[in-house]
């Protein structure tokens, strides 16, 4: 008899330039012991959208080298590789990722990662909810919310440091394209998310929250009262998510939780029946108003 294909659960991490997407993912992961497993057994992966950065023309790469192409720009990206590749992982393939060297802003054909099926996998990168085809795909939607400062005081490091550009370089881009792109496009995603993240990785209560739904898919229980990992994402069970948090982490007694009419509590906004959104800030000291 044949083994059963996996099916994965899959999330989608959106958010702008150096929020902390790919932190967030491996902050996950880490909690959830997945660091350390071989490939092949590993029931969490990550994926960055960056790999799925279309080849650019001559006249491309000679504009990206000036620091003068949009790399945050939807044209900069191959839709269509990767819609097909999130439809294959759906369908519990195996399948191959071009890597992408940002000092020569080109695929590395000869370099590749295969992503071997999993129970859950994130799919990180500023415009994933930005293509509605891909967008639909997601079981679970995350917006990592970081202002704008400190994304620009990490963007600025990483850049010199990691990809070889220089300090006007980098400024210039980020005026020119990063800025305008993520007010144009990326932005406005944030409404499609689920749950958004504020600070990033320095957000526990979010992270925790996560890891506990992500634990629920992996180690499933009657407690989910017939939910399981690959039904749509439900508001009741990210609510109740949240209750057990608030009951065991900060005993605020008496308190009723309701994703349409509560505005403010601790850790992540949740993206409740009527467009709201509850907001978690992290600070165990914050009272709703």
């Amino acid at each position: 008899m044949e083994s059963e294909v996996k099916k994965p659960f899959l999330i989608g991490v959106a958010g702008g330039t150096a929020s902390g997407k790919s932190t967030v993912c491996k902050r996950i992961i880490g909690k959830l012991g997945q660091a350390e497993v071989n490939d092949q057994q590993r029931q969490v992966v990550s994926i960055s959208q960056d790999s799925f950065y279309r080849e650019l023309t001559q006249e491309e790469k000679l504009r990206a080298q000036k620091g003068r192409f949009n790399f945050d720009h939807p044209d900069a990206f191959d839709e269509k590789l990767m819609y097909t590749t999130m439809k294959d992982i759906l369908e519990g393939k195996k399948v191959t990722i071009n890597s992408y060297d940002y000092r020569t802003n080109s695929i590395c054909p000869n370099k590749t990662v295969t992503i071997y099926p999993a129970d859950v996998v994130l799919f990180e990168g500023i415009l994933v909810f930005y293509f509605p085809e891909i967008r639909e795909l997601f079981h679970m939607k995350l917006f990592v919310d970081t202002d704008s400062d400190t994304r620009l005081a990490r963007r600025v490091p990483r850049d010199i440091n990691e990809r070889g550009r220089d300090l006007d370089q980098v400024l210039n881009q980020y005026m020119l394209f990063v800025k305008p792109a993520f007010e144009e496009f990326c932005s406005p995603t944030k409404k499609f998310a689920d749950v958004i993240i504020p600070r990033g990785a320095d957000n526990t209560v979010a992270i925790d929250l996560i890891v506990h739904h992500i634990n629920d898919i992996l180690h499933p229980t009657a407690s989910l009262n017939g939910l399981n990992g690959h039904s749509n994402v439900a508001i009741d069970l990210i609510v109740q998510h949240i209750r057990d948090f608030l009951s065991n982490r900060l005993s605020l007694d008496a308190l009723t939780l309701s994703p349409t009419s509560t505005p403010a509590l601790n850790g992540a906004a949740i993206n409740g029946s009527r467009g709201k959104n509850i907001f978690f800030n992290g600070d165990p000291n914050y009272r709703p108003h």
